[in-house]
């Protein structure tokens, strides 16, 4: 199998249907979107999440599939049990592979630590209540400005078991991540309150629904801020991260046919610098066969801050992050831009990205689509995540700054799906350093709804 030429191809069609679509469809609209993930297909990927899909494909379903898995070059064959179980407001999915190589042997780690939970929830992100365990895939507090698309698990090898938790009360609430159960590990807290309701001023408008929060975020790491190594060959670890920030939102519109909401955020890095942004949130629900949801923020970084700083990529390069940081001695402001386009409650455009203005290869891009069900006999989804971005030929390659996930299949009957799978993901290394890693596999997929 060629995998430059198959990488070459999944970079080229992902890129061309998120354009295809988000084009023809960015004047029409859709509900807000929650980051909690939908599919777990395919672990460490860039898939879009959004809690009105992940409301529309939870089906009781046993699936499982059989196949062949290219890592890196060996070739192992694969026997996959994947089930998706819902019941009321509580789901679960689990994701239990067993590679063997071709000496018969079975791939270790494949099941340590509980690696085989993908999740189990309670309600969704958005939700009164909601809770996940397991497989954080977009965990988010508030607008993101501090912790945004955070993934807890940085590869397939390294797949670890954390909690999201939010309780909304009405007039208050909270909501809070927990990144690993079995190390220490990236922890956050947004507690928020509702000032005017419950009072004279509940239906005042704009005033009666506003919203103000402060959240603190912490990796509690000893080396969340790297390591050195002496003369000696001892490694000291710099110590933990902090953050904490302030919030306002003011709901401009809250009509059946359209939401809107002006917010500004502060936050600050503890030791470093500060930063501040201003942002519009639009969801236009139900018009016809689209839906939309759109958000434009405007930034304004200080020196040593960087927005979003527990993100995507957090784990992976997490031990360097504080070395870039303190290299931002000249800031400059930036833009933050996010739109969601959905085609008949089934096919859905993600794309999120930022840029600062005076300040080269500081692009990073989220996109991610799914077919759904709008083609019977096709299911095909992607997703991919670039940081760094400095010109549109960076998209168009495949390093250390992305991850990548394409999947295409044909169902030939309704319980049956052959299909493609190619990952660009990470694995940690034997000096413990994450490096990128490929992945292709070839699948036939079972499923039986119950």
């Amino acid at each position: 199998m060629n995998i430059s030429l198959l990488r070459s191809f999944s970079c080229t069609l992902l890129l061309c249907v998120c354009a295809a679509v988000s084009n023809s469809h960015a004047q029409n609209t859709l509900q807000p979107f929650s980051y909690s993930s939908f599919s777990q297909t395919g672990d460490q990927v860039s898939k879009f999440p959004n809690n009105k899909l992940g409301n529309k494909i939870s089906p009781n379903e046993l699936g499982g599939s059989v196949g062949l898995t290219w890592v890196d070059g060996e070739v192992f064959y694969l026997v996959n049990f994947s089930p998706e179980l819902t019941f009321g407001n509580f789901g679960a999915g689990l994701d239990v592979n067993f590679r063997i190589n071709k000496e018969g042997k079975l791939q270790k780690g494949d099941y340590d630590n509980l690696r085989f939970i993908r999740y189990l929830r309670w309600g969704h992100k958005g939700d009164d209540v909601y809770a996940r365990l397991g497989v954080l895939d977009y965990a988010r507090l508030g607008h993101g400005f501090i912790l945004y698309n955070y993934k807890n698990s940085p590869s397939y090898e390294d797949r670890r078991n954390g909690v999201e938790l939010d309780w909304n009360f009405g007039s208050y609430g909270f909501e809070s991540v927990y990144g690993d159960f079995a190390r220490a590990g990236v922890i956050g807290v947004r507690v928020f309150r509702k000032p005017f309701k419950m009072n004279a001023l509940e239906d005042f408008p704009i005033l009666g629904d506003a919203e103000v929060g402060f959240t603190i975020a912490s990796d509690v790491r000893e080396d969340a801020k790297g390591r050195t190594v002496d003369s000696t060959g001892k490694v000291h670890e710099k110590g933990t991260v902090g953050i904490y920030g302030l919030d306002v939102g003011f709901p401009l519109i809250r009509k059946p046919g359209i939401q809107s909401t002006f917010y500004i955020d502060f936050a600050k890095i503890l030791s470093y610098g500060s930063g501040a942004a201003i942002g519009l949130l639009t969801d236009v629900p139900d018009l016809g066969i689209f839906d939309l949801s759109s958000r434009i923020e405007r930034r304004f970084p200080g020196k040593k801050f960087i927005a979003n700083y527990f993100d995507t990529f957090y784990e992976i390069d997490r031990l360097t992050k504080i070395k870039y940081l303190e290299t931002l001695t000249n800031p400059s402001p930036g833009i933050f831009a996010d739109l969601t386009v959905g085609l008949f409650n089934t096919l859905y455009v993600v794309g999120t990205y930022q840029q600062l203005d005076d300040i080269d290869e500081s692009g990073i891009l989220h996109v991610g689509t799914s077919t759904g069900t709008l083609i019977p006999v096709i299911d095909a989804e992607a997703g991919y995540d670039k940081k760094f971005i400095k010109n549109f030929e960076d998209l168009r390659t495949l390093d250390e700054r992305s991850l990548m996930y394409v999947s295409a299949g044909y169902k030939p009957y309704p319980f049956m799906k052959v299909a493609l799978i190619y990952t660009w993901t990470f694995k940690k290394n034997t000096k413990g350093i994450y490096e990128a890693q490929e992945r292709v596999e070839q699948r036939v997929t079972f499923s039986y709804p119950l």
